[in-house]
């Protein structure tokens, strides 16, 4: 392998490496990573990720962890309105891991339902008109995670078939470890952080402790350590104190080390 195929790639990636482990929230690591796809020609991105997909749904829409730089214009229609259901990339991606071009869609329009159509009709009005989607493998049935990478609107489909055929291993290995990174860092659907004491007070329960025993650790009062965690479960959407702590935990919200 040419030396400057070692220098150049290795070293690029390595740096791309080290500042995605080091970013401490996934807003740093989504900014970076939206530079780094923007460096390819891709300046719009979307991914998802859910930790409840069922056989038939793909779980509430308030769990779905969503990260995009669309406009607000057109995240309202696609994800609000639930056009994204309907979506051809969706639904490859639910079906597949690995990735795909976006030639299919453009190639082969009647493949589409009319809903699909719809949705494609949506990107074209915003100018989305070629890309690439990667579907991740995830260790777990319950878990699908996948991202759309949309081309700049100068790109053809053709023109990033061409790129792809050149960098898309890199550009692939870039957003796995990006997607791995992202579910491991702390994140709240709609924003719903707990706080510093409601995130402690979970962390006891799942311990094992008591309301009284949380409270002497905390240096607390019960009635205080039962205002916090009822705070929690109304931050997380549930019903128990059980299913908050279960909730946090698959958001990474408890039993993390705090940011310096």
């Amino acid at each position: 392998m040419p030396l400057n195929w070692r220098a150049g790639i290795h070293v690029e990636m390595i740096e791309y490496i080290e500042k995605v482990i080091a970013a401490p929230t996934i807003e740093d690591l989504w900014s970076l990573h939206c530079d780094a796809m923007a460096e390819y020609g891709f300046d719009r991105l979307l991914y998802g990720f859910t930790r409840f997909r069922t056989a038939t749904s793909l779980g509430s829409a308030e769990d779905f962890l969503i990260l995009t730089n669309h406009s607000d214009a057109y995240m309202r229609p696609f994800i609000d309105d639930g056009l994204y259901l309907e979506a051809p990339t969706v639904r490859w991606a639910l079906e597949n891991s690995g990735t795909m071009s976006w030639r299919w869609i453009i190639e082969h329009p009647e493949m589409l339902t009319e809903s699909e159509k719809r949705v494609v009709e949506l990107n074209r009005r915003y100018g989305i008109n070629a890309g690439y989607t990667i579907s991740f493998k995830d260790v777990s049935i319950r878990c699908k995670g996948a991202i759309g990478l949309i081309a700049h609107e100068s790109l053809t489909q053709s023109d990033v078939d061409t790129l792809w055929a050149r960098e898309g291993r890199k550009i692939t290995a870039m957003n796995n470890i990006a997607h791995l990174r992202i579910t491991s860092l702390p994140y709240a659907a709609a924003h719903k952080m707990l706080t510093q004491r409601q995130r402690e007070a979970l962390e006891w329960v799942g311990e094992g402790k008591t309301t009284q025993d949380i409270a002497t650790i905390m240096g607390l009062t019960p009635a205080t350590i039962e205002k916090h965690l009822r705070l929690a479960r109304e931050a997380l959407n549930v019903e128990t104190t059980a299913q908050a702590v279960l909730k946090a935990s698959f958001q990474n919200q408890i039993f993390v080390v705090p940011a310096e």
